[in-house]
C-alpha cells in the first residue's frame, strides 16, 4: 500500500528571525517626537585664556613692526638712492626701482616722503598725547600706511602733527583713513591760505610741485581767465585748467603785455585745436613755455604759416 506523500516544511532563514520591528515600535505616534525648530542645543562653553605679559609684549611689537612696514621701506629706499647704491646694474634710480620693485619713481618717492612724516610725528612730542583718548594701550596712535600721509608730506612738521592729531578725533580715536587726514589738511590749508591776489588777464607760470594731476605743464604759462577763493582758472596753449594758488607764480607783466601774450594764447590754442601733425603740435608747445611776452621773428612767421594752412 503506498504511503501518501510528507508535506514538505515550508523552508525558513533564521536571519529573518526576530527582524520585524516590535509592534510598539511600528505603531508609534510621530507626534510625540521632538520639533526640530524648538529643540533646545547644549554648547559646552570653552574658556578663552588672557594673554600672558609676554604674549602680550609680542603682539605690540608685531604690531608696531606691520606699523612701521611703510617707513621702513621709505628709509630704505632713501639710502639706497642718496648714496646710489643702484650703479652697478642700473643708470638711474627709477629704473632701479622698476626692475627690483616693479613700481615707479613716484612711488618710491611717496614712501620716501611718507617716512619723513613718519618719523616726524614720533621726535616733534607726538608721542607724548596729553589726550589719553588719542591713545591705545598706552601708546601712540601713528599711520600705518603710506596713503594715510601722503597728504601731510607738503606741510611744515607742526602742521603734519596738528593735522595728524585732528585726524585721530576725527576718526574717533583710530588710525584715520587717508580720506579723514584730507579732510584734515584742507581745513588747515583753508584756514592759513592768503587771500587770492591774481587778476584776470594776468599771465602766470605754472609750478608743478609734485602734483601729477599738472604732469607735463611744468614750466609753462597760462591766462589768467578766473580768480576763486584758492585757485584760478587758467588758459592755456590747449585748455583750460584748474589750479590751486600754490601751483602758480606771476610773470608780473605789464598790461600791454599780458594783452599781447593773450592773443598769442589765443592763436596758438586755434592751431593746436585743429589737430595738425604731432611734430606741430610739439612746436606750438614748445610756445607755450616761453618766458618772455613776445615771439621772435621766425616763431611769428611759422605760427602765421600754419594758420594759414587750417584756414585753407
Amino acid at each position: 500500500m503506498n504511503k501518501p506523500p510528507r508535506k514538505r516544511k515550508k523552508a525558513t532563514s533564521g536571519a529573518s528571525s526576530g527582524s520585524e520591528p516590535p509592534a510598539s515600535s511600528t505603531n508609534e505616534d510621530i507626534s510625540q517626537q521632538v520639533d526640530p525648530a524648538t529643540a533646545t542645543i547644549t554648547v559646552t562653553a570653552v574658556e578663552v585664556p588672557e594673554l600672558t605679559e609676554e604674549e602680550q609684549r609680542d603682539r605690540l611689537h608685531l604690531e608696531r613692526r606691520v606699523e612701521r612696514a611703510f617707513f621702513e621701506a621709505g628709509k630704505a629706499l632713501t639710502e639706497l638712492r642718496d648714496r646710489r647704491l643702484y650703479r652697478s646694474t642700473h643708470k638711474t634710480f627709477e629704473e632701479y626701482c622698476r626692475d627690483r620693485f616693479g613700481h615707479s619713481r613716484q612711488q618710491s618717492n611717496y614712501l620716501i616722503a611718507a617716512a619723513g612724516v613718519y618719523e616726524n610725528l614720533t621726535t616733534i612730542g607726538c608721542q607724548n598725547v596729553a589726550n589719553e583718548n588719542l591713545t591705545t594701550n598706552g601708546s601712540q596712535i601713528l599711520p600705518t600706511s603710506e596713503r594715510q600721509v601722503r597728504p601731510m608730506t607738503k606741510l611744515e612738521p607742526q602742521e603734519q602733527q596738528e593735522v595728524w592729531l585732528r585726524a585721530v578725533e576725527l576718526a574717533g580715536g583710530k588710525v584715520p583713513t587717508g580720506r579723514i587726514v584730507k579732510d584734515a589738511v584742507q581745513r588747515i590749508m583753508e584756514r592759513t591760505k592768503v587771500p587770492n591776489t591774481y587778476q584776470i588777464s594776468e599771465v602766470c607760470q605754472i609750478l608743478v610741485k609734485d602734483n601729477s594731476e599738472l604732469r607735463g605743464k611744468g614750466g609753462c604759462w597760462g591766462i589768467v581767465s578766473q580768480a576763486n577763493e584758492f585757485s584760478c582758472t587758467v588758459r592755456m596753449w590747449d585748455g583750460e585748467y584748474t589750479i590751486g594758488l600754490q601751483h602758480l607764480k606771476s610773470y608780473e607783466y605789464l598790461p600791454a603785455e599780458c594783452e599781447q601774450m593773450r592773443v598769442i594764447c589765443d592763436r596758438i590754442n586755434r592751431v593746436y585745436s585743429s589737430g595738425l601733425e604731432e611734430s606741430v603740435q610739439r612746436f606750438l608747445e614748445s610756445l607755450g613755455k616761453l618766458n618772455r611776452a613776445y615771439l621772435t621773428d621766425l616763431e611769428e612767421k611759422v605760427l602765421k604759416v600754419l594758420e594759414s594752412e587750417i584756414r585753407d
